[in-house]
């Protein structure tokens, strides 16, 4: 059985293709999407301040086989890994002026309310099962053995409804948190 908290070594890097470079500036749509917890978000209506919304292909789970191949897909790997480490630097991203956190994919609220719950994550997870929103926004997606399109790895922050900044590619997943977090600390919200 494959543990999915650690991430295996030599996992191929992803290669920037440059698919994420049109995003920073457009606006988000309006697209309401069901959460882990039952609710829904507006993702054109976020709320005050920055929002950050950290886009993984799928989460393994204990006793499920990952898809065939997986660890030799480029980014692939890490969606646990990468999970925890928002769970751990949550309150630090908050002090740094993230309003929320999500994460996202394609993966079905009940299945992301189980990830929430084992790995006691402090915010919700936003299903996408029709990739509504990589069609609105033209995101990166890929396919692997048993899925037909899943979302690449990649970091929203958007503020005022716009995508104010791209991570992407993201790597390594186990440190991302880190990475936005550094970015939130260099790049404060200016006061109004």
């Amino acid at each position: 059985m494959a543990d999915f908290t650690q991430l295996p070594e030599n996992l191929p890097v992803p290669a920037d293709d440059g698919a994420a470079a049109h995003l920073p500036g457009l606006a988000m749509p309006a697209l309401a999407l069901p959460t882990s917890s039952g609710g829904a978000v507006d993702l054109a209506d976020l709320g005050p301040g920055r929002t950050v919304i950290y886009l993984y292909p799928l989460t393994g789970r204990p006793g499920a086989d990952l898809p065939e191949g997986w660890d030799a897909i480029p980014g692939a790997r890490g969606c646990s890994t990468e999970a925890c480490d928002f769970r751990d630097h949550f309150q630090l991203l908050r002090q740094a002026g993230a309003g929320r956190v999500y994460g996202m994919s394609s993966q079905d609220p009940a299945y992301q309310d189980e990830v929430v719950q084992r790995l006691r994550l402090p915010f919700v997870m936003l299903s996408d099962e029709a990739l509504a929103l990589a069609e609105a926004l033209t995101l990166p997606t890929f396919a692997a053995p048993g899925h037909a399109r899943l979302y690449a790895r990649l970091t929203l922050v958007v503020h005022g409804g716009v995508i104010e900044h791209v991570f992407y590619p993201v790597f390594p997943p186990n440190t991302h948190a880190q990475q936005v977090l550094g970015w939130l600390r260099a790049h404060p919200v200016p006061d109004s």
